[in-house]
């Protein structure tokens, strides 16, 4: 029959061929074995690439400056908390030797062997060797008319005037680190390290000075 000769013609025609290949839907991957070709990634992704290994390389560049710039900080701190700790003890240091090494003060009074205040210059060396006296024991020995001699000797914070027993003060020189002198103002000793002179004492060295005349 006609229609049936038309099928048959049309299964005839079509036997033994395979169907058309369908094309790949977008977004979807095929299989690649080990003949494919790989792809060369694109300029845009090179330059992503590049531009990612640049950052990073920045990254590691920046973080390797803080770390320097950290420890440089704390090395600067740490000599200046060491300058400081030296320059505090130095300090303290030489206030300390000042404290002890300035001088004290205070004030000679010139006695006879009682006590009684009496003019500067019987304690005064120059005075006694122009006057034939000499220093023994303490004290200064100054002729009198008719013979024998006046004892004078100094007398150390006292306080009173001529002709009047002294009140307080010692008999026994100060410290080597005490300045020494009359109120007329002859210096008797100048203290301070390696600075002494005693006047009127157990010597006639140091400071020395007319006082009252002769």
């Amino acid at each position: 029959m006609p229609g049936d000769y038309g099928a048959h013609m049309t299964q005839d025609d079509n036997s033994g061929e395979q169907p058309p290949e369908q094309p790949a839907k977008p977004g979807s991957m095929r299989f690649q074995d080990a003949n494919t070709q790989r792809r060369e990634p694109s300029v845009a992704e090179q330059r992503a690439r590049r531009q990612a290994m640049a950052d990073r390389e920045r990254e590691e560049q920046e973080a390797l400056q803080a770390q320097r710039a950290a420890d440089a900080k704390a090395a600067t701190k740490r000599k200046i908390l060491i300058g400081s700790g030296v320059t505090v003890g130095l300090v303290g240091l030489v206030a300390t030797f000042y404290t002890v090494a300035r001088p004290s003060e205070t004030t000679a009074v010139c006695t006879d062997n009682s006590g009684v205040i009496r003019d500067d210059q019987n304690c005064d060396p120059a005075y006694a060797a122009s006057h034939g006296g000499h220093y023994s024991g303490g004290f200064w020995f100054i002729p009198i008319p008719g013979g024998g001699f006046t004892q004078y000797r100094y007398n150390y914070g006292g306080t009173g005037t001529i002709g009047q027993r002294v009140s307080g003060g010692s008999f026994t020189a100060p410290s080597g680190n005490t300045n020494v002198s009359t109120k007329s103002g002859t210096s008797v000793q100048r203290g301070g390290f390696g600075i002494s002179g005693k006047s009127g004492t157990s010597g006639s060295t140091g400071g020395t000075g007319k006082s009252g005349g002769s």
